[in-house]
């Protein structure tokens, strides 16, 4: 397993993500989820960010062992997925494209897998437990609350701050912990071997 290939992936993922929220100020992060952005200035930066953190799932998985590795394959497949099909424009969720319901399905998949993957590989983790179980908690709640404001989203959102949906900045926040538990289980394993 590489360790530095997860952390490269990682950081590029990370950096892909913050480079788009800057040269797209007529998105707000607080409203729009990330794969919005594929629509709007450099949105190729959100396919190698989706995809970034795919692969980097994909090393993991082939590195760990015990219960929870075939949920991370599910998430890295997943975002795989999504990061190859590009998603609709904002404001088009009561007409989705045939590719913005391929995105999105994977895209949910991979999010429900990826709490199940966490929780149990914290579990069996030796090195940085406490960590990786604090990071698979947050993660958990957090991918609930995304639930919760794509829902709200899709039905014509009431869950706001100012009249502002809050579905991108809670999407920002599971992507963060996610990407934070990748960086430590990876450190994890290789401090193991």
């Amino acid at each position: 397993m590489s360790t530095k290939l997860i952390r490269t992936c990682l950081g590029v993922a990370a950096t892909a993500i913050v480079t788009a929220d800057i040269v797209n100020p007529q998105y707000s992060p607080v409203a729009e989820t990330v794969s919005r952005y594929v629509n709007g200035t450099a949105g190729w930066l959100i396919p190698v960010a989706i995809i970034g953190m795919g692969v980097a799932s994909a090393v993991l998985a082939a590195g760990v062992r015990g219960p929870g590795r075939w949920a991370l394959a599910v998430w890295a497949g997943g975002l795989l997925i999504a990061g190859l099909v590009p998603a609709d424009p904002p404001g088009r969720w009561s007409r989705p494209s045939v590719a913005e319901m391929v995105h999105g399905a994977a895209a949910w998949i991979a999010l429900i897998a990826f709490p199940v993957a966490a929780v149990l590989l914290s579990r069996a983790a030796g090195r940085h437990r406490r960590l990786l179980g604090t990071l698979a908690g947050i993660s958990l709640l957090a991918t609930a609350g995304l639930f919760v404001v794509l829902a709200d989203v899709m039905d014509g959102p009431s869950l706001t701050v100012g009249g502002t949906p809050l579905v991108g900045l809670v999407e920002r926040l599971v992507i963060a912990v996610d990407m934070a538990w990748l960086a430590v289980a990876a450190a994890a394993v290789r401090k193991t071997r």
